[in-house]
């Protein structure tokens, strides 16, 4: 243009500000609008936003917010959408307490923030689960669009505070607010996560009722719903009408159904579900094959998760630490420990480098099959990867340790625990009572018990039982019925035989 003597205005300089910031081309903006200042323009709100927005999709979000300072300083003017890109893009990068400093910075001083903004945050929020400040955002003077409802309800469901997201729900329709279908998607599986799929489903009817059409999201929601509480009959008949409704059902969908089969040990039907997605033109991912090498540990088929691993490697789908733990902790069970030590090295390899899950399952192998070295070995390489021993390592460790009578070295675990600050549950109790028993250390294992109940940890009735028959078989009845009748004070159900 200018080389033709035709001289480019604002408006053309704007926009190929604007072509420059969606390709990513920030330094060729910013040479742009130091052309607009030597042609003795004036840069307008939209050109500014353009350039914040540009800055903010690189991620880049802490020069936007020192390019608006500098824009402010030097007294130009910005509307809400700038403010809304601004705001937007801090809550991307979890920054949300600064978007929400920013919002009360302008808040009635420099604009007057809207529902944009105000979505931005209580989304922003959500994530942190910090709804508190969303809930008092919606309580000013500013009409609250669906969207910042979705947000609120997806927040306090992500927290588990599913009735409360329900009231919030209700709300919707008395400010005038017609739900949709997101809406009834967020609900749906905010009941669904917490068992309460009989609500799930009086929503799902309610949705259809008002010809609000379910999704795909919507199905997977209750198949998965059903499937997480063994009712696999259920979710197969959602899956039926899903199919009759003509909607796809895409990989969530059949992970769901084949979890839901693994978890009633009907493993060979949800390899028959594996095999049909391939059918169905959906390809498995990794979780696919996780929930089968998983479902076929627990049932000790051994050689169908090995050649599903196999599988993986073949279809270049990369086993995750996941994929690993649960062929291992298979492999552990069935006492081929050597293989398992070997996909632990392997992992290191793959760079899949092995978590305290994996740790956990190696060493209560390890101990139960009295490879104490190796258990040593594995603890010294766990050290050497950072990974700190976690309540359930200790149990395993106090459990093994008095098995093989190291009483000695199961109270210095036990120590650890108090010194490392955990919090030892009733099994990490009962495996030292349990050994003081064996041992005769009566004394011992009762001062054990108070230990256990002073520090909040209530003992169950197999505790008891370990002490009361202990106590019996020497001949102590009056402390063995003692220990009885503060059973039945504390409701602790007995073996009366």
């Amino acid at each position: 243009m200018e080389f033709n003597g035709i001289e480019s205005d604002l408006f053309t300089l704007s926009i190929l500000i604007n072509c420059f910031s969606q390709l990513g081309e920030i330094s060729l903006s910013f040479s742009v609008f130091a052309n607009i200042f030597k042609k003795g323009f004036e840069p307008d709100a939209v050109t500014l936003t353009t350039l914040i927005k540009g800055l903010c999709l690189k991620g880049q979000i802490h020069k936007a917010l020192n390019f608006h300072d500098k824009l402010v300083v030097q007294g130009f003017q910005l509307n809400q959408v700038s403010y809304g890109t601004l705001i937007n893009g801090l809550c991307k990068v979890g920054e949300t307490r600064a978007a929400l400093q920013l919002l009360r910075r302008i808040d009635g001083k420099l604009v007057q923030p809207n529902v944009v903004m105000y979505s931005a945050i209580i989304d922003g929020k959500v994530k942190e689960a910090k709804i508190v400040i969303a809930v008092m955002m919606m309580k000013k003077d500013i009409k609250v669009d669906v969207v910042t409802y979705n947000s609120l309800m997806d927040g306090y469901c992500l927290v588990k505070q599913v009735n409360k997201a329900k009231d919030i729900f209700n709300t919707m329709a008395q400010m005038g607010v017609a739900p949709d279908v997101h809406s009834y998607n967020i609900m749906i599986n905010g009941f669904c996560k917490i068992k309460m799929v009989d609500e799930a489903m009086n929503l799902f009817n309610e949705m259809r009722c008002r010809k609000i059409i379910p999704n795909t999201v919507t199905y997977n929601s209750l198949i998965n719903g059903f499937s997480k509480i063994k009712m696999v009959d259920e979710a197969k008949n959602v899956f039926a009408m899903m199919m009759r409704k003509c909607v796809k059902p895409d990989v969530v969908t059949y992970s769901s159904l084949m979890d839901g089969y693994c978890l009633v040990n009907e493993v060979n039907k949800a390899k028959d579900i594996f095999n049909t997605m391939a059918q169905m033109g959906v390809a498995p991912n990794v979780h696919c094959y996780n929930i089968m090498i998983n479902g076929f540990c627990k049932i000790k088929m051994l050689d169908e998760a090995m050649n599903l691993f196999n599988e993986m490697h073949r279809r270049k789908i990369i086993p995750d630490v996941v994929s690993y733990n649960s062929f291992i902790d298979g492999l552990c069970k069935s006492g081929r420990i050597s293989y398992a030590l070997e996909l632990v090295n392997e992992m290191h390899d793959r760079g899949q480098p092995p978590d305290i899950i994996t740790y956990n399952s190696m060493l209560h192998a390890l101990l139960k099959n009295h490879h104490f070295d190796k258990a040593i070995a594995l603890l010294t390489k766990m050290k050497e990867n950072g990974i700190q021993r976690d309540i359930c390592m200790h149990n395993i460790l106090i459990d093994g340790f008095c098995k093989v009578g190291r009483l000695e070295d199961a109270l210095m675990v036990f120590e650890d625990i108090l010194v490392k600050g955990y919090s030892p549950n009733v099994y990490t109790y009962a495996a030292m009572i349990k050994r003081f028993c064996i041992k005769d250390l009566f004394d011992e294992a009762l001062t054990m018990l108070s230990i256990m109940e002073e520090n909040g940890c209530i003992p169950d009735a197999k505790t008891y039982e370990t002490i009361i028959l202990s106590l019996i078989e020497k001949g102590e009845n009056d402390k063995a019925e003692k220990l009885i009748r503060e059973m039945i004070v504390r409701g602790v159900p007995y073996d009366q035989n």
